[in-house]
């Protein structure tokens, strides 16, 4: 056990918020220039939609890398700790933001042009698939059993707080400089930025402290060969189906809420890229918010009945959304998102706290990492690309208001059936109590 004193919570919250901020950041800024630049500067020989697919197919791919994150971060994390591999993360995910900002486009050297963005994307995708558990469990395991609710959910605020900020930085770049110069240079801008932020990020999180419970963990095991992946297929098997379940509904329609509007929003409904980045970075100012306080609900109700709500809520919500992106006010527009990223909030809020409370200590890190990011790939990851294709299928938004209800239906039946898991104690939480099923 380390002599190092225990750093207080609140200095914890706000490591791990402003670290998930700028990962989130580099993360969302790929998603939107998806949807507005790269199109024409790394697929330009393709009509309009078709060059939007093949951009959100390199945006997919980040995901596919993710649970490969998850699982080499989640090993090291639960041998080594949380602390270092976090420090780890931040400096792959925005070295490659960073890249992506000095990448030649296809004008200059071809097809190298957009097999450098995917690669890029990979090493995005892989850091951010390490991350999120990282961060979510430096601050629950530092949390006291009543409050854990409220505060492991600040870390998932970290992705509305990303987006907000990947979106203000887009939306004055496009309100400034005329379309012509963005597209040359200025959608650059904010990709090498990212440089300045990862510098805060690792000076906030090289001061913490590791988890205590995690170092209580490695004074009292005892040695075993397994590796801890393994262990969590072998006790948490059913905890693993519980966390992609869950997390279907959540990444769905988040995606189709902040990345694929983008497209819908100035494709289908004729509205200005300003006018739909501006509802977005007013409906994430919202979101930020609300995470806590559903968060801090959970405290009170169980994580179940507040989940329950939130994904009923997108689900039903979806077939509000699209009408009312269609009547291109941008006060109607505002709502729209706003509204759906309320509702997605009662489920990311307490998500991180309930994820938490299903592993034991010395698999936790890999439970939660590869619970989460196995789901990513089927749900965040194909959703604008699904979306798109649905789109363009049958030129109505009616199958993507389906999709989105559909996923949102996979996750109540998930977390009906799952155990409530309040008030667990992490600290002694073992690999015997791995049943989450009635």
């Amino acid at each position: 056990m380390s002599d190092k004193p225990r750093t207080p919570i609140g200095k914890i919250v706000a490591a791990s918020l402003i670290g998930t901020t700028i990962e989130w950041y580099d993360f969302f800024l790929y998603g939107s220039a998806a949807a507005l630049v790269f199109p024409a500067l790394f697929f330009p020989e393709s009509d309009p939609l078709t060059g939007t697919l093949l951009a959100f197919l390199t945006y997919a791919v980040g995901f596919v890398a993710r649970p490969l994150g998850a699982l080499v971060f989640g090993h090291y994390g639960d041998r080594l700790g949380r602390k270092k591999l976090l420090v780890i993360s931040l400096l792959m995910m925005g070295g490659a933001t960073f890249l992506i900002g000095c990448l030649p486009t296809h004008a200059a050297v071809g097809m190298a042009a957009p097999l450098l963005l995917t690669a890029l994307r990979l090493v995005q995708g892989f850091a951010l698939g390490g991350e999120w558990g990282g961060a979510v469990l430096i601050v629950s395991e530092h949390g006291d059993t009543e409050r854990r609710g409220f505060w492991a959910s600040w870390p998932q605020a970290g992705a509305p707080g990303g987006n907000l900020l990947a979106t203000a930085v887009l939306a004055v770049l496009t309100a400034v400089q005329p379309a012509e110069a963005f597209q040359t240079w200025g959608w650059r801008v904010p990709f090498l930025l990212s440089g300045v932020l990862v510098l805060l990020g690792l000076w906030i999180r090289l001061s913490i402290s590791e988890s205590p419970i995690f170092q209580q963990a490695v004074a009292n095991a005892k040695p075993s060969r397994s590796m801890p992946i393994v262990e969590v297929f072998r006790y948490h098997w059913r905890d693993v189906i519980t966390a992609i379940g869950a997390r279907f509904a959540e990444n769905v329609s988040y995606y189709v809420l902040t990345a694929f509007v983008l497209v819908y929003a100035t494709t289908e409904a004729g509205l200005s890229k300003p006018v739909v980045l501006n509802a977005v970075l007013i409906g994430s100012a919202v979101h930020f918010f609300s995470i806590p306080l559903w968060g801090a609900l959970s405290d009170k109700l169980g994580r179940r009945p507040v989940y329950l709500l939130g994904a009923a809520g997108v689900g039903l919500w979806s077939f509000a959304f699209f009408p009312l992106i269609d009547t291109r006010n941008f006060a109607a527009v505002t709502l729209a998102v706003t509204v759906g990223l309320i509702l997605h909030g009662a489920m990311y809020g307490p998500q991180a706290a309930f994820f938490s409370e299903l592993f034991a200590t010395r698999m936790r890190y890999s439970g939660v990492s590869i619970g989460a990011q196995l789901a990513s790939i089927v749900a965040g990851g194909l959703a604008p690309l699904i979306a798109v294709a649905l789109l363009g299928a049958y030129d109505s938004s009616f199958p993507v208001m389906l999709y989105v209800a559909g996923a949102a239906v996979l996750t109540m039946i998930t977390v009906f059936v799952s155990r409530e898991t309040r008030g667990r104690d992490l600290a002694t939480l073992g690999a015997a109590e791995h049943s989450t099923t009635r």
